[in-house]
């Protein structure tokens, strides 16, 4: 089980190191022309702030406990991206965009399966 929380936690910091480098660097424009629809509903902070977030999520996932210095924030990190996508979950809903909806489901379970696996029975403590 290990190995696979190292996976998950890999591919969901490889996604939100990329999503967030995206809406980080991007002018907002630019994002809505390119489907990232939601960020018409939001000023330009707020979509750097979420950009922002995924990004540090993303480092929070991996450095951590790769670097073994303060292992306890990768399930933090976890439980902040399921705290994202519960927000991201509530705008799509709001615009009626269920493809997105489907995908933020599927990075919530990821995320919280690596937040009960490094809090619980395959924490870094052992």
């Amino acid at each position: 089980m290990n190995v696979a929380l190292w996976i998950i936690a890999g591919l969901l910091a490889v996604a939100f190191l990329g999503g967030g480098a995206v809406k980080l660097i991007r002018p907002k424009e630019k994002l809505v022309a390119s489907g990232i629809r939601f960020a018409e509903d939001f000023s330009v902070g707020a979509v750097k702030a979420i950009g922002a977030l995924e990004v540090l999520a993303a480092f929070g996932l991996i450095l951590p406990a790769a670097l073994d210095i303060a292992p306890v924030l990768v399930p933090l990190a976890a439980v902040g991206l399921v705290l994202l996508m519960i927000g991201a979950i509530i705008v799509h809903l709001r615009r009626r965009e269920a493809y997105a909806i489907v995908v933020n489901l599927f990075l919530l379970a990821s995320a919280a399966l690596v937040a009960w696996g490094r809090f619980g029975p395959h924490s870094f403590s052992d």
